[in-house]
């Protein structure tokens, strides 16, 4: 058997090819998925370990400061032989170019010999009180060199003037690093700021776990003692929750792309066995038993999947390689992190891939089995969908998918994601079992059309459906990546527009700018209007009044104009003559409730409104015809702002925070800044989403290319009677390529279809307990689902280019004179 399997495997090798692809494929993004993920937290590992080098202890404030008595204690302790308090002073630093400071953590820098200390890539590290560190990439980015003075300001507007004396190396720090100053300097700072720390270095040898008891028992309640080892980890698992969540996600992601390669390599199995049935027979004839056929079958599959398996493994570093070498390239405020290859993250998915392949040819193998030799040496006949085994199957598939149905309805009236993925599983379980039945009924549907364009249309048609069994297999794995990237985009746009609808609601204007005891610019509006991202500008009065020894800030905006900056539109509906928008803090001040009358007085002028909800908005606020009423000459006291959806929020807020140099205090607020993280957040989803699930559909589109490829083969004779007949070789192509063209369409159809449903019912199922009045937007992101249509149409075209050309180039009387 072992000369029988080596023979088997070289002469069909080439129609293994397909399945070899889809198992490389799926082992290769399961190899990319952990590898990335143990890359990225073994380079957490080390740059959060080189932060603490040479801490053999470390304190950490849990429930109760530390004070420096505290640090006393342990400085005290024969074991120590060194003790670094950490402090951060918060600060605003004045770069040029700026109009206003910006906020700048300033971190304490004590000497020392044995725990670690910022490096530095030019200049030397502070030693005076007017001297600072700034870290290399913050100064690079304000064009600031050594020797430059800065100017340091407080939150209680005292100001320093200090020296640039070095740049920090910050290549391995977390987004934005810290500027660097003597203990001294940094008290002075802030003299109320607090200990968040203590590095304690033991002299030597010391056992770090005795050192850190020994710390423990000098310290109050409420304060922590660490080893060293232990505080790293402590901290590494707050930066790698993210990371582990992620790989988990990747993980998903992983096991879809390899069970859509297990129905590829199943089914290319099932056409290869089908299409050796004759030789199969030949064996039994001549004295194999069944255990042999079975086990020649499946060694034939471990080869065929240890290899595939490897080759994706070495397809998967390399993809790992080549990402990380690109995030490299680019400012994410994340440290560099290098490849790091470990066992699980080189085994796991070669045994997976390996094992995969041979569960998926168990099934047929052991089809293979059951088939008594002398009839095995008759012609072969389809399987018909009206056997017991597929009426059992039909009913099955119709009792999940009404069970599941009922499942994602009780998930989406009740807010129970849990119910609902079981629903969803379920019921497509269910359409994937009444696959026989649907696809091929869909593919005559829309095969009417085209057959009528002519001969090569119909027999396509006919083709399509010929095999049903055959067909809704090879359409299955298809429909599943259809489906998941169709409910992902679905999905996220639903809870986008819920989440925007929610933003209006508690954000309603992208940005607020005012000023205190200034006056704005008479060129404000110009100003701010000439800021790119920023689409509509409207001024706003204010007045203050008194009533009952507490002060009231009233609103004035016009009534006209309010619309273009309010995106809550039942506030503008609310937003009328005789009618104040308050928010609840205002009328609770007031110990007044919704739809109560107030008479505002300033002078001699009096105004009666009547109180409605207004989220928010400002505490106070009434149309400017009303304000007018009370105060004629109020001032325009700032602006709101309207923004372009498509801009880049951090950056519109930061050139509005910058903007009017006039003014020396200016408070910029509103919800662009949360919705704009959030559409980020979205957008990345998205397209993670979409590229992940790609591989799937990738997958999927090498087993309709490797079913037509053995279609080809299976109707060699067909085809050559065919061509004998009259059909052209284009026209050969064409009815190849109009068959693959209708199955990449139903499962795209299908697959649309099914993602709306299961995107709809999941998001009410997700978001449905999150908002405040429980309500939830759907929404039908049209141009992408159309998009997924056109490029499964196109890709199933493609699938047929080389079956089709196969196909053509085999000569009508050499295929007919064949066996």
């Amino acid at each position: 058997m072992r000369r029988s399997l080596l023979s088997s495997l070289r002469a069909h090798m080439g129609r293994l090819v397909a399945a070899c692809l889809a198992i490389v494929l799926g082992v290769g993004f399961g190899t990319l998925a952990l590898t990335a993920h143990s890359s990225a937290s073994h380079g957490i590992d080390e740059t959060v370990g080189a932060q603490y080098k040479g801490v053999d202890a470390y304190v950490y404030p849990d429930r109760e400061s530390i004070t420096p008595a505290t640090v006393a204690k342990v400085k005290a302790l024969p074991q120590v032989a060194e003790v670094v308090p950490t402090a951060t002073a918060y600060m605003e630093a004045s770069f040029p170019g700026l109009v206003r400071p910006v906020s700048l953590p300033i971190d304490a820098l004590h000497p020392t010999t044995q725990i670690s200390s910022p490096g530095t890539t030019s200049g030397k590290l502070p030693t005076a009180t007017n001297e600072i560190a700034l870290p290399n990439r913050l100064a690079a980015k304000h064009h600031l060199t050594l020797g430059q003075s800065l100017r340091i300001t407080s939150y209680n507007n005292k100001s320093w003037t200090v020296k640039i004396v070095g740049l920090i190396d910050d290549k391995s720090a977390f987004g934005q690093g810290a500027a660097v100053a003597t203990p001294a300097m940094v008290k002075i700072f802030e003299p109320d700021g607090y200990i968040q720390g203590v590095k304690i270095a033991g002299k030597p040898g010391t056992d770090p776990q005795a050192l850190a008891d020994s710390v423990q028992a000098v310290l109050p309640n409420g304060v922590q003692a660490f080893t060293g080892k232990g505080w790293i980890e402590h901290e590494v698992k707050n930066y790698t929750n993210g990371i582990d969540v992620l790989g988990g996600v990747f993980g998903m992601f992983a096991v879809i792309a390899l069970f859509v390669a297990c129905l590829v390599i199943g089914n290319t199995f099932t056409i290869v066995i089908a299409q050796r049935t004759r030789e199969m027979a030949l064996l039994r004839c001549v004295g194999a038993s069944r255990r042999q056929v079975f086990s020649s079958v499946l060694a034939e599959a471990t080869v065929v999947g240890v290899i595939a398996s490897a080759i994706g493994v070495v397809f998967g570093v390399a993809l790992s390689a080549l990402a990380l070498a690109l995030s490299r390239e680019f400012d994410w405020g994340m440290p560099p992190v290098s490849l790091h290859l470990d066992l699980l993250s080189i085994f796991l998915p070669l045994l997976l891939g390996t094992i995969a392949t041979i569960a998926a040819a168990v099934v047929p193998a052991r089809r293979a089995t059951k088939v008594a030799p002398l009839a095995a040496l008759r012609p072969d006949v389809a399987p018909a969908a009206a056997s017991k085994r597929g009426v059992f199957r039909l009913v099955l598939g119709f009792l999940l998918l009404a069970g599941g149905g009922a499942l994602l309805g009780l998930a989406a009236t009740e807010h129970q994601v849990i119910v609902g993925v079981a629903g969803g599983v379920i019921s497509f379980l269910g359409v994937l079992a009444i696959g026989t039945l649907l696809v091929p009924a869909l593919i005559k549907v829309l095969g009417a059309l085209p057959a009528r364009a002519g001969v090569p249309s119909r027999i396509a048609v006919a083709n399509a459906v010929r095999n049903p069994k055959r067909t809704a297999a090879t359409t299955a794995a298809l429909l599943i990546g259809v489906t998941l990237i169709s409910l992902t985009c679905v999905g996220i746009a639903s809870v986008r527009k819920t989440f925007d609808v929610s933003m209006d609601g508690q954000y309603p204007v992208d940005l607020t700018v005012m000023t205190y005891n200034e006056k704005m610019p008479a060129s404000a509006a110009e100003q701010l209007k000439a800021i790119k991202g920023i689409t509509q500008v409207v001024p706003v009065h204010k007045m203050v009044v008194k009533s009952k020894g507490e002060e009231y800030s009233v609103t004035g905006i016009d009534q006209a104009t309010a619309g273009t900056v309010i995106h809550n539109p039942a506030l503008v509906d609310k937003l009328k003559s005789g009618t104040a928008l308050v928010d609840y803090s205002t009328l609770h001040r007031l110990q007044l409730k919704e739809g109560s009358k107030v008479t505002i007085v300033s002078g001699k002028n009096k105004l009666t409104v009547t109180l409605q909800l207004g989220l928010g908005l400002d505490p106070f606020n009434v149309t400017s015809t009303d304000l007018a009423k009370l105060a004629p000459t109020a001032p325009i006291a700032g602006y709101w702002l309207a923004s372009d959806p498509k801009a880049d929020g951090s950056k519109v807020i930061e050139e509005v925070s910058q903007s009017l140099p006039s003014v020396k205090e200016l408070d910029v607020s509103g919800g662009l800044a949360k919705r704009s993280s959030y559409t980020k957040i979205f957008d990345v989803l998205l397209a993670v989403g979409i590229g992940l699930l790609g591989v799937s559909v990738l997958i999927a589109l090498v087993g309709v290319g490797n079913t037509l490829s053995l279609s080809v083969l299976e109707r060699t004779r067909e085809n050559a009677l065919l061509r004998a007949m009259g059909l052209t070789r284009r026209q050969l192509r064409s009815m190849l390529a109009i068959e693959s063209l209708l199955m990449a369409l139903v499962a795209a159809g299908l697959g649309i279809a099914l993602g709306l449903a299961y995107g709809w019912t999941g998001t009410s199922a997700l978001m449905g307990g999150q908002t405040i009045d429980g309500k939830v937007q759907y929404a039908v992101p049209v141009g992408l689902l159309v998009a997924i249509a056109a490029i499964a149409a196109v890709a199933g075209l493609l699938a047929s280019v080389l079956p089709a050309r196969r196909a053509a180039k085999v000569a009508p009387a050499g295929a007919l004179a064949t066996e």
